[in-house]
């Protein structure tokens, strides 16, 4: 039996710069960071032919063509499995929520099944990235695999001249990964979305060039000053510059926000919060929120508007083997 452990992300700057509308032309850009919320994928080898699925749903197929779950059934043909495997995934946090959770799972069941089989890759992100992007033709970016798989805070770019992705994971002192861990407050909307759908509209509005396109230059810009403004020390420049990344994400699709979030947002800034965002491709899921003091009077004002915080902490590692038996 394999299990494997791997963590979900938040972006913190340059968030959609790595779509391949964007990123094949202009080259993208995002400083993320993992979290202490994990993805566990269950991998064992049963006596009979079978493919078991648990998940939300449970399958049972004599045949990987007969499998509902798309990633499941294509990481399996890709690794050339087609019978006697059982495989469980739970997770720390609802999918759809936009912390990258189908890229966890991508890259901790390709991380389970090359220990399963001895099999030593270099590239764990690159695989889950050819999945998703070109077998399945997700209109996926890059970030959620690479994060995924490397954990840390990370740049991540990818090199037009090489057509490759590269990575820079940045240690910073842990008395400012404290400040940001403690100023950065995540909650909860009890909402999820399709984030294919919309990444696909993102995609289009960037290939049409209707304003989108200028709007995602300077939210790489922001993103890069981000990672410096925290390499400084200067915290409370993320949260200025947070809020700026939000407005100019709001522009780039409709679907972005709703007017729901866009009050919550407003609530936020009126009582301490210096900026934020919805993580992912946005629409649902979980509020950022840069609040630099009175943290847990803030807490309890947002929950009063009906959602709920999560306490976390910053994860160092990337996806990994935990048992092996």
């Amino acid at each position: 039996m394999i299990v494997t452990k791997t963590p979900f992300r938040i972006t913190l700057g340059g968030g959609g710069t790595d779509l391949p509308s964007y990123a094949n032309t202009y080259g993208g850009y995002v400083f993320a960071v993992t979290i202490n919320k994990y993805m566990y994928i269950v991998l064992n080898e049963p006596f009979d032919d079978l493919i078991r699925l648990k998940y939300s749903k449970s399958e049972t197929v004599d045949n990987i063509d007969k499998l509902d779950h798309a990633i499941a059934r294509e990481v399996l043909r890709y690794t050339g499995i087609d019978k006697k495997i059982d495989i469980v995934s739970l997770a720390d946090i609802p999918a759809g929520t936009g912390l990258g959770s189908s890229s966890c799972y991508t890259v901790g069941l390709l991380n389970a099944i090359y220990a399963l089989r001895r099999i030593t890759t270099k590239n764990v992100a690159q695989s889950a990235h050819y999945v998703e992007a070109d077998i399945l033709k997700y209109p996926v970016g890059y970030q959620d695999q690479y994060m995924a798989a490397l954990g840390g805070f990370q740049e991540l770019r990818n090199n037009l001249k090489y057509n490759e992705i590269t990575n820079t994971k940045i240690v910073f002192p842990q008395a400012i990964v404290s400040e940001l861990n403690r100023n950065l407050l995540m909650f909860y909307t009890y909402t999820k979305h399709n984030s294919n759908v919309i990444l696909t509209e993102e995609n289009k509005q960037v290939s049409q060039n209707n304003g989108a396109l200028e709007n995602l230059h300077e939210i790489k810009h922001i993103g890069m000053k981000i990672k410096d403004a925290v390499w400084n020390g200067d915290l409370d420049m993320v949260g200025v510059l947070m809020d700026h990344h939000w407005n100019c994400k709001k522009k780039i699709t409709s679907q972005m926000t709703t007017s729901r979030f866009d009050e919550i947002y407003d609530f936020a800034k009126k009582h301490g919060a210096l900026g934020g965002k919805i993580t992912g491709s946005g629409g649902a899921g979980f509020f950022i929120f840069y609040v630099n003091k009175d943290h847990h009077a803030f807490i309890t004002k947002m929950e009063a508007q009906g959602i709920k915080h999560m306490t976390y902490s910053f994860e160092s590692l990337g996806s990994r083997v935990i048992i092996d038996i």
